[in-house]
């Protein structure tokens, strides 16, 4: 008999993985593996992180009716991993455009095909999408319209991809088409090597292109990536679209986002996607749009200096080669008409870098720098940075000379704490949620009424602010929006800022009277002459036993996201807030959005898991542990903790945490230097009765309360030293008249004791003139 070829070997998953297929939390994972002797075995990997056969698992799934709790995009993932690697996902991306456009009894009905049938109906349907594409550009295969997809050509779908079609399908109804192309995407991102794919986010691709005239028609973004701005554009009223991205598949995925977000019959105009490096191959040299949307690359030393030296686009200097950035602000310039706006997102550094010292100085001189706005951090990728963005418009011959440029400082929070535009909780995976309206009207506002009369326009005090050419072109040029918004003296009312101080006095007298009466409970007895000793076990010991359930923390940058592969899906009631390292440190409430969850989204913390900071040594001191309480039921994991669940039959929660947040066992289960990474399988807990453990347990839990009473009181005798820093310093207050009187050598008149140490209002500064002194 001839030999039968080898099957292709199946997709190997991780035991993560697994939680996501199967909709269920890592511990659980776990727990089968422990308790069901025909789990799969381990086909791969390490000891610590086992790779399993995807098809085997996916059949132990199937025999205990496990498969129908994965969310579709999950479902999406693991039937293109089944393909094995080196599977081309862009293959799906006509067939996406056509399930987009399907009505949902439409679509039922493909799924209930059977294989072969379901597949015969995916190519024609294909076909059908490819017949469709108007007008096509040359050799290259761009072309002109919104209903474009001739530049992936599918090829015949076989009966190999029937698992593919049908979870794309499902995701198309379950999730919508854009979270179905973002995990096709994502596919082809993780198995290339392309690094820093971040999407902009969609609030800030509004923002950014409500920044432009209403006018504007004709839009370029040529870094265009999956296409946000240039959608962004498209809903303000921008007609014709030009778009060019170095990445292959980003060029396709903008094709099918900007067709997606436009699902009708095509408007007038439509969109131009290319494939190339614009700096070194323009695809539009011709090209002059009413404007250009960007998010460039950052930082790329191998942007083209050498061989770009002498081109003609340099019309403000030659950037150097450290300095890509400037390459793409004047490349965006030279694509504009006269008069025509640029709005980019830069990064904060080239605002003040020496290199770019030059450069920036004939922008300014020129009058193509209209407006820089710094942002709040954390907004878009790279997270640790506060972005800027940068308002550029090419000069016009003939015109005017401007003047001034407008500073806005978006990164400023508002007086109330709750700054307009700052992280807050929720938010798409990889970028903290942000109140976008808030950011939006705070930028949107002065840029308004600056573009519309420079030379009337009113400084904002701490907010925005006019700055005259004359007086940027220093000896560095110092575009920095904090350091020329000036924030003068806010108007305060002196009376209810004393009543404030004296709010917050007695707020501290309360938290200073538990903190006392919390110091004077519970001591503790002396063990004896000699400090007891106890046999111990490790936690690594303690999970093979199944006293404990462990999920790990995730490495640094190794998210499933890290890519850029889009956002993961919001569940249903709205984003969850996230327990993160910080809060476990400060004990506080969970504050993270979803980019500082644990890539596994299915765990969940419940009342009575015990939190472990991954890291010692880093972000200052605090607690290393955490057991949650009911306020952090139901929140994310971090991405920095690990999460350790006890048997509650077994071990006391508080009992765990004290012992293991100890400084000896910290130390022993750490290595590194400069970031001290914790081990927590090398921690050890003492081997003792649960009724000691409970004794124990109290006595941490007592420490945790002295702590966090301790933690408040500090916080509010911070505010109100603050408070009074401000208040004496703007004028709004006044000294003790004791202390002021004293050294005057005048009399004092009779007061009570609590009346001594406080504060007066003041009236503003004039309240300094009444003393005939000078500042």
């Amino acid at each position: 008999m001839p030999q039968q070829p080898a099957a292709p070997p199946s997709a190997r998953v991780t035991a993560a993985e697994i939680s996501r297929i199967a909709g269920v939390t890592r511990a659980t994972v776990s727990n089968w593996r422990r308790r069901h002797a025909d789990f799969p075995a381990p086909g791969g990997g390490t000891e610590t992180s086992p790779l399993y056969d995807l098809g085997a698992v996916q059949q132990w799934l199937r025999e205990r009716g496990r498969t129908a709790a994965a969310s579709p995009q999950e479902a999406l993932r693991t039937a293109l991993r089944l393909l094995g690697a080196g599977a081309d996902a862009t293959r799906f991306f006509p067939l996406l455009a056509v399930a987009a456009r399907l009505a949902e009894q439409e679509s039922g009905g493909l799924l209930e095909l059977s294989g072969d049938r379901l597949v015969a109906a995916a190519n024609q349907a294909a076909d059908r999408a490819v017949n469709q594409t108007t007008t096509a550009r040359g050799a290259s295969g761009l072309a002109f319209g919104p209903a474009s997809v001739s530049t992936f050509g599918p090829g015949p779908y076989g009966t190999e991809d029937a698992g593919v079609i049908r979870a794309l399908l499902a995701c198309v109804r379950g999730a919508g088409p854009r979270a179905a192309l973002d995990v096709l995407a994502e596919r082809e991102l993780d198995e290339s090597a392309a690094g820093g794919t971040y999407r902009t986010p969609e609030g800030l691709a509004e923002l950014m292109a409500a920044m432009l005239p209403g006018s504007v028609l004709r839009v370029l973004d040529p870094a265009c990536g999956s296409g946000s701005l240039l959608a962004a554009a498209r809903r303000r009223g921008a007609r014709e679209l030009y778009g060019q991205d170095a990445l292959a598949l980003q060029a396709q995925r903008a094709s099918v986002a900007l067709m997606l977000d436009e699902p009708g019959p095509p408007a007038e105009g439509g969109a131009v996607i290319s494939t190339g490096d614009s700096l070194r191959a323009d695809a539009f040299p011709g090209l002059t749009a009413d404007a250009v949307l960007c998010n460039p690359p950052f930082g790329d030393r191998d942007w083209g200096h050498d061989e770009l030296a002498y081109d003609p686009r340099w019309a403000y200097g030659v950037p150097s080669r450290f300095e890509s950035e400037l390459a793409w602000v004047q490349h965006a310039l030279a694509h504009v008409e006269p008069g025509g706006y640029v709005v980019m997102l830069l990064p904060p550094a080239l605002a003040f870098r020496t290199s770019a010292r030059r450069v920036r100085a004939e922008l300014v001189r020129s009058g193509a720098v209209r407006a820089v706005v710094s942002l709040p951090a954390r907004v878009a990728h790279p997270l640790h940075i506060a972005l800027h963005v940068w308002v550029l418009q090419r000069p016009e011959p003939g015109a005017a000379d401007r003047v001034s440029v407008l500073f806005v400082d978006g990164n400023r929070e508002a007086t109330d704490g709750a700054g307009a535009g700052v992280p807050v909780r929720g938010g798409p995976r990889g970028v903290a949620g942000v109140d976008w309206a808030g950011l939006a009207e705070r930028v949107l506002a002065p840029w308004t009424a600056y573009r519309a009369r420079p030379e009337g326009f009113a400084d904002e005090s701490g907010l925005a602010r006019a700055v005259p050419v004359v007086d940027l072109l220093d000896d560095v040029v110092d575009l920095t929006p904090g350091r020329r918004v000036r924030a003068a003296a806010a108007e305060v009312d002196p009376a209810a800022l004393a009543g404030r101080i004296a709010a917050l006095h007695g707020q501290l007298g309360a938290q200073l009277g538990e903190l006392a009466a919390l110091g004077g409970a519970g001591e503790c007895e002396p063990a004896g002459a000699a400090t007891r000793e106890w046999r111990t076990a490790t936690v690594a010991d303690l999970t093979r036993g199944g006293a404990l359930a462990v999920v790990r923390a995730s490495p640094p940058g190794g998210g499933r996201d890290s890519r850029g592969g889009g956002s993961a899906p919001a569940e249903a009631g709205g984003h969850r807030p996230v327990l993160t390292a910080r809060d476990v440190r400060d004990g506080t409430a969970p504050s993270g959005g979803d980019g500082d969850a644990h890539p596994d989204t299915t765990q969940a913390i419940a009342e009575g898991d015990v939190l472990l900071r991954a890291a010692a040594g880093t972000g200052g001191a605090g607690p290393m542990t955490r057991v949650a309480d009911e306020g952090d039921a139901g929140a994310l994991l971090g991405s920095a903790l690990h999460l350790l669940r006890p048997d509650p039959s077994r071990l006391d929660p508080w009992f765990l945490a004290g012992f293991l947040g100890a400084a000896d066992n910290i130390t022993a289960a750490s290595t590194g230097t400069t970031t001290v990474q914790v081990n927590p399988a090398r921690l050890r807990i003492p081997l003792v009765s649960l009724a000691e453990q409970r004794r124990y347990g109290e006595a941490f839990r007592h420490a945790h309360r002295l702590r966090v009473a301790a933690h408040r009181a500090a916080a509010v005798a911070a505010e109100a030293a603050t408070a009074v820093t401000a208040g004496l310093t703007t004028g709004a207050l006044l000294p003790p008249v004791s202390g002021g009187a004293a050294a005057a050598g005048r009399p004092q008149p009779a007061r009570s004791s609590d009346q001594t140490s406080s504060v007066r209002p003041g009236h503003g500064r004039a309240a300094r003139q009444e003393t005939g002194e000078t500042p």
